[in-house]
């Protein structure tokens, strides 16, 4: 029983869904998730949803980054373990 399934999904509340990333310098991800997880530690070169890319250097493994983001490019991405959460 979901006694929140009622509640509007927002930017703030708990991910409903997840998918595995595979960077990649040129195919956008399917969904604009509200964040990334980062499993193992390293750099994310990300393609943010406003156009601007990023790169975030250093992530520790379990950090919930709290970016939209249209893809994770594999050229200077080095951590792993990445997860979309929407």
């Amino acid at each position: 029983m979901d006694k929140f399934s009622d509640y509007p999904t927002s930017l703030t509340a708990p991910a409903r869904d997840a998918q595995t990333v595979v960077p990649n310098d040129a195919t956008d991800l399917p969904v604009l998730p509200r964040a990334l997880f980062v499993g193992q530690t390293g750099d994310v070169s990300a393609r943010l949803a406003g156009g601007q890319s990023v790169l975030l250097q250093n992530v520790q493994a379990g950090s919930v980054l709290p970016i939209r983001t249209r893809g994770v490019n594999a050229t200077g991405t080095t951590a792993a373990g990445i997860v979309a959460l929407w």
